[in-house]
């Protein structure tokens, strides 16, 4: 989204984690970090990687979206944008130009649970990145002849990423059919009319409130060493002053009782699709009554068998076998701090119908909780996300995005590491288990986008 698409940003880096989650060999450490506090609070995480001449700084902050006060959404969102709107040592439009004049690369992202910003850049110009990032985080001017255009671009955003994109747009009902009380069901971005009454108060209020050095957390990974970073932190970020920041409290999510459906037609769609989610546990939240967090590992086996790649499960059974899909697939997250939830969806091929389409998914998610998952189909998802994380490790972006989600979701830099050994000790009896109670929920959310009659 704002300075990229912080939704795709989002999944990519979900997708490294689940990699390395079940990539490592048991007790192995996944980027074997150093890390230290600041006497102001602020923690750091370093991941030293000499493979290239470059280092990584990101910021996270331990806010997002989730966090809004009702009738304010897309303040999260509107504030990182104006974060570069300067400060009174680097004018405005003045920081991503520094990070272009050196050769890098600078961007930011906005999720419900988070805000993070980064910057790449060849490894002698970090002292010059901690310099102005720090700055920013405390130093942040804002006059309306700033604001306000900048909420014209928000805007404009979200006509393009959410307005002009039919898909978007039921993504957005569904999430609010399915939250019906948690603001995970607010998009990120925000309604366009409450967007379109932010104003530089409500700026100024938000970053008042929860940036600050013991709200946060500096990553470095790269070509740097741990005790370089701790000199340039000290240097740079220790002089920001910690201050008092509000517990994260949430309006928390029913237990969902009833079946939803969400149907959008729309003159654009060429593709019909259906979709459906259920409620899921996070790593941070048990799903009261139906599964604990302990049982994320396994989901995430279960939703790489399923619809993880082209040898998956149901892209076997719907897509070759009985070809009625041109697509199938499932995804579950359970990095989020409150409610996760998991996800199938697919598109008809031609000839088919959403209908006939959504009642062969559903025989064979009901012949799969009868029979089970085979122990090989678990044992082969295990392999293939040891492949992939031997790639994500030579990167320097992985890293820091799994210790940032951990940070802002409520885990710590053990838990990222711990996730080899968690994951070698998920069973295809976890895993049929907790499939079972997920999909067994009679409350769960269907979406349709179809074509307009007569478009």
């Amino acid at each position: 989204m704002a300075r990229g698409d912080f939704l795709n940003r989002f999944l990519a880096a979900l997708g490294v984690v689940a990699s390395l989650i079940a990539g490592g060999a048991a007790h192995a450490q996944v980027f074997e970090p150093k890390t230290f506090d600041l006497p102001n609070g602020l923690k750091v995480v370093v991941i030293e990687n000499s493979r290239a001449p470059v280092v990584t700084q990101m910021v996270w902050y331990k806010t997002g979206a989730a966090d809004e006060v009702q009738g304010v959404s897309g303040i999260a969102h509107f504030l990182e944008h104006l974060m570069f709107k300067g400060t009174p040592s680097v004018p405005p439009g003045d920081f991503s130009r520094i990070v272009a004049r050196f050769g890098g690369r600078d961007n930011a992202f906005t999720s419900h649970d988070y805000t993070a910003y980064f910057q790449t850049v060849a490894s002698d110009r970090l002292e010059d990145m901690m310099r102005i990032e720090a700055d920013r985080m405390a130093n942040l001017v804002l006059a309306d002849a700033q604001v306000l255009p900048e909420r014209d671009v928000i805007v404009e955003e979200r006509r393009q990423v959410v307005d002009q994109r039919p898909s978007s747009r039921l993504r957005e009902q569904l999430m609010a059919a399915l939250f019906v009380n948690h603001p995970y069901g607010r998009p990120i971005i925000g309604w366009e009319h409450e967007m379109q009454a932010l104003t530089r108060q409500n700026a100024l209020d938000w970053y008042g409130k929860w940036y600050a050095p013991n709200n946060a957390m500096l990553i470095v990974a790269g070509d740097v060493k741990a005790e370089q970073v701790k000199t340039l932190a000290e240097r740079y970020y220790g002089p920001v002053a910690r201050k008092a920041v509000p517990e994260r409290v949430r309006p928390q999510e029913p237990p969902a009782i009833a079946a939803k459906r969400v149907e959008l037609k729309d003159s654009r769609v060429r593709q019909p699709s259906w979709s459906r989610a259920w409620h899921a546990p996070s790593h941070n939240r048990d799903l009261p009554n139906v599964l604990d967090r302990d049982a994320v590992d396994a989901l995430e086996i279960a939703a790489e068998i399923l619809g993880g790649g082209p040898t998956s499960l149901l892209v076997r059974a719907l897509v070759h076998d009985k070809p009625l899909a041109s697509g199938i697939g499932a995804a579950f997250d359970g990095s989020a701090f409150d409610l996760s939830s998991f996800w199938i969806f697919a598109s008809p091929r031609d000839g088919t119908s959403p209908a006939e389409l959504e009642t062969a998914i559903e025989v064979t998610l009901r012949d799969i909780l009868r029979d089970g998952l085979p122990a090989e189909e678990v044992e082969r998802a295990k392999a293939r996300t040891l492949d992939q994380a031997i790639f994500a490790r030579d990167g320097v972006q992985a890293a820091p995005r799994a210790f940032g989600i951990a940070f802002t979701t409520g885990k710590d830099v053990a838990w990222v590491e711990s996730w080899p050994a968690r994951i070698a000790a998920v069973t295809p009896e976890r895993v049929n288990a907790a499939l079972r109670a997920i999909l067994s929920q009679d409350g769960h959310t269907t979406g349709l986008l179809l074509p307009k009659p007569g478009s």
